[in-house]
């Protein structure tokens, strides 16, 4: 094998790297939202992504067998709509319940567990135990070849645009919109933010439901490079919770530096061990670092004292 060869292929499964750095980053953001933000344990947030997989999916269908015309134009408008269903299933979920269990982190994380085992089997209920997979635009089919023997996919290209434009619009909602100074003033002094009129428990049911949302927006995004099952979105809360403790709870700079960094090293390490063998060694890396290096997470939040 030529040397460019081998570069050609370690840059394609960099690449790799990037499409799962993606839906890391778009779940991570969810929960650095959820977790970094009001402190609750949400481990039904892949459930979450996976409504926002089944909309695309769902809105494929009826598209493809009733107006067949607007294939080409679906997709973006089953992704604000996989938003739209996370973040209204995520308003529920705090009002009849996440709202009772504030400051009891055991319970939530009990009780979110037992959401994620309902929906899951409301999905099979619904959808279908078997994974399905939506009919892609042809847009989304096909890859860019930059250079001879360099075959880069377009859907991994439109995924990665997503998560920055998404990753862009929370951070700007975060520091410069009214709810993103609401919510740092609750972090910051809830008591004190509920003494100058903030309605604390409004914000909290916003910031979960906005969380959710972007977890709808990811199961959107993953469905140009996996089918979609009952327990897809299950199979990423762990890697979710490793890229947002990783990078440091409270910060959403962290959430992405520590995404890139699982993404990459886990992409890397399959392409030369297996898929079982690269996740023990993307943890091992990570469970070090937070031991002996950065305790904190890679950008520890600051406090006054």
């Amino acid at each position: 094998m030529s040397f460019s060869e081998m570069t050609n292929i370690a840059l394609m499964q960099g690449f790799a790297g990037l499409s799962l750095f993606a839906v890391l980053l778009l779940m991570g953001l969810g929960l650095a939202i959820i977790f970094g933000q009001m402190g609750v344990i949400n481990m039904a947030h892949g459930e979450f992504m996976t409504v926002g997989a089944y909309t695309v999916f769902m809105f494929s269908t009826l598209v493809e067998s009733s107006f067949p015309a607007l294939m080409p134009y679906y997709f973006l408008v089953s992704i604000a709509v996989a938003f739209v269903f996370a973040f209204a299933l995520g308003w529920v979920v705090e009002w009849a319940l996440i709202r009772h269990l504030y400051k009891r982190p055991l319970d939530t994380l009990l009780a979110t567990w037992g959401l994620s085992l309902g929906l899951q089997q409301v999905f099979r209920s619904v959808v279908g135990p078997k994974e399905v997979s939506p009919t892609l635009p042809e847009w989304l089919m096909g890859s860019w070849s930059p250079s001879e023997g360099l075959d880069i996919p377009i859907n991994g290209l439109f995924v990665l645009g997503l998560a920055a434009l998404v990753t862009a619009g929370v951070l700007l909602a975060l520091y410069r919109s009214r709810w993103g100074l609401r919510v740092r003033a609750t972090v910051s002094n809830r008591v004190m933010a509920n003494a100058i009129g903030i309605n604390t428990r409004k914000t909290d049911r916003l910031t979960f439901a906005i969380g959710c949302g972007v977890a709808g927006v990811a199961g959107a995004a993953f469905t140009t490079i996996g089918s979609t099952g009952p327990t897809s979105g299950s199979l990423y809360i762990v890697d979710s919770f490793l890229v947002v403790t990783f990078g440091g709870a409270a910060s959403l700079l962290g959430t992405v530096a520590s995404a890139f960094g699982i993404a990459q090293t886990q992409s890397i390490s399959e392409f030369f061990l297996t898929g079982s063998m690269a996740k023990v060694l993307t943890l091992s890396l990570i469970v070090v670092i937070l031991m002996m290096i950065r305790p904190q997470g890679l950008f520890a939040s600051k406090v006054r004292r």
